[in-house]
């Protein structure tokens, strides 16, 4: 069993993508982040159906520093209720949850 977790957030264009990444990691909140650009949501906001064009960050990450994570992303996001998910990492290759650990210490 391992505390890491994948935090999925989308945002809205690369520069509050690069803010995040940047808060979080100078944090010691993540160890890695992953940027995928080109991304196209589809969802219901205030009644209506929406696209948007984001950017998703997968975010490597402890359970343990989920709150503060969470709280750096309302704090620092553009969106009203920015995507917020926690996904535990049931197991993983033990060197790299090593180095993960040690990066968010």
């Amino acid at each position: 069993m391992t505390d890491a977790i994948l935090v999925l957030c989308t945002c809205p264009d690369e520069a509050s993508a690069d803010l995040l990444c940047e808060l979080l990691l100078s944090q010691r909140l993540a160890a890695c982040i992953n940027q995928l650009p080109g991304l196209t949501s589809v969802y219901r906001w205030q009644g209506k159906t929406e696209r948007a064009r984001e950017i998703q960050l997968i975010i490597k990450s402890r359970a343990s520093l989920f709150e503060p994570l969470r709280q750096c992303i309302l704090t620092h996001h553009p969106y009203e209720v920015p995507e917020i998910l926690a996904l535990p990492a049931s197991q993983g290759h033990q060197p790299y949850l090593d180095w993960l650990k040690e990066e968010t210490s």
